[in-house]
């Protein structure tokens, strides 16, 4: 296995559970990926947002089998908006109807579109489409304008005008799949997660390794993997690699793995994110997740993740991320952290004048350069197959979980159905 977020670890554990050998290889000093934490009065905190829907079903499947899923508990979360420094609630069609950021007539095709999307749209027109298109065409330009292009700048930043309405439509979908806006989390959060997956894939003979990058990835004479890890090559009949394309591309230059890898990748690019993390003695809105426009801060979004983690998980401290979705060479991922964080808080400030500088406790910042693939319409027909070298070298990258936005829980998903190709092939050889 290459890679210990929440892919790999999910792939080993399907691993084990078909009788197969595991031993996985984690480049970064911890395991968990975006599933990481930090440290702050002696209580584990999310470095990036996470909650979990209802629909969850592999993520909740995966916590029943390792005997956590009790650990969920679940919150009413729903979305706001602030527009020119105005803060509006969208929990549902009454609240679209008194959106003041658009136009009365504007607010009925928003309604429409998303009650199009939700239940007649079909998805199989939608890969080829850009989503700015297709929701421009339902609700209309300055509708586009003034709501879901904000929205998708949020997901996306600068990449969003090629994002396919397949995506888009299948984000909507999740969202809307329960009839309230429901979000859970669990107790002890992510990290505990990913320290009870670690435990119970330990405790079943998995040989787990962290700090350990793979320098180089390819075939032997026989036609075995082999992985260069730590100045000693390994051999192994077959290979799950979760890594992003960028770090693939490096591992398998020049050997027998760069031509296949070659064929599925079109290039393939990664939109990343800048990530401030405001720790906060109070709440600074009702609502999870709140973009942001034509408000004059320097972030596309505000996410209050206690609106669905329990404070008892926090220490009575309240969290919010000020985020941007970058491209990892934009200047800002780059930028001076305490700059950036300073910057950030005084906009907060600004946007909240009730917010006091007692009000913040701390900040940190954090940055991931692949967070989410950068999709093209059609990119559908182009989605990396999970075989890429027959028998031998499988892949369970977010490349190929579209159109579902990443998450844990499609991650789980894709790692399950790897496994289970793995071992079809494995009995037909044998």
């Amino acid at each position: 296995m290459i890679g210990g977020g929440i892919a790999g670890l999910a792939a080993a554990h399907y691993l084990l559970e078909a009788g197969a050998q595991v031993e996985l290889f984690e480049a970064a000093p911890e395991f968990g990926g975006l599933g990481s934490t930090f440290d702050h009065g002696g209580r584990r905190l999310d470095r990036f947002y996470h909650v979990v829907l209802p629909s969850d079903e592999a993520l909740l499947d995966l916590c029943g089998e390792l005997g956590v899923r009790d650990r969920f508990y679940w919150r009413d979360a729903s979305l706001g908006f602030l527009h020119r420094r105005r803060l509006y609630g969208l929990r549902g069609p009454r609240d679209l109807l008194r959106f003041g950021a658009a136009a009365f007539p504007d607010r009925i095709r928003l309604g429409v579109t998303a009650l199009w999307a939700s239940t007649f749209a079909r998805p199989d027109r939608l890969d080829r489409v850009t989503a700015r298109e297709w929701l421009t065409k339902l609700s209309g330009k300055r509708a586009f304008d003034r709501f879901w292009r904000p929205l998708l700048e949020a997901k996306f930043g600068d990449a969003y005008e090629g994002i396919p309405a397949l995506w888009y439509w299948a984000s909507f979908r999740r969202e809307k799949g329960t009839a309230k806006e429901v979000k859970g989390y669990p107790r002890g959060g992510y990290g505990g997660l990913t320290e009870t997956l670690v435990a119970s894939l330990g405790s079943r003979g998995a040989v787990l390794r962290k700090g350990a990058p793979v320098d180089r990835l390819g075939l032997d004479g026989d036609g075995r993997v082999e992985m260069d890890v730590g100045g000693a090559t390994r051999r192994f009949d077959r290979v799950v690699t979760t890594a992003p394309f960028d770090t693939l591309r490096r591992i398998v230059s020049g050997g027998a793995i760069e031509a296949p890898l070659r064929r599925v990748d079109h290039p393939i690019d990664y939109q990343g994110v800048v990530n401030v993390v405001a720790l906060l003695r109070r709440s600074l809105t009702p609502y999870y997740w709140v973009p942001v426009v034509d408000s004059g801060a320097p972030f596309q979004g505000i996410v209050e993740t206690t609106r669905v983690i329990d404070l008892n998980d926090t220490g009575g401290l309240h969290l919010v991320y000020l985020l941007n979705y970058v491209h990892r060479s934009d200047p800002l991922y780059a930028r001076d952290s305490d700059d950036l964080a300073r910057e950030y808080v005084a906009a907060l400030r600004e946007l909240f004048p009730d917010l006091t500088a007692a009000d913040v406790v701390g900040t940190r910042v954090f940055r991931a350069p692949f967070v989410e693939p950068i999709y093209t319409p059609g990119y559908g027909e182009r989605k990396p197959p999970i075989e890429l070298v027959p028998g031998r070298v499988y892949l369970a990258t977010t490349t190929q979980i579209y159109p579902e936005v990443t998450s844990w829980n499609s991650s789980t998903r894709l790692a399950k159905r790897v496994v289970a190709e793995m071992t079809r092939n494995a009995a037909a050889e044998s």
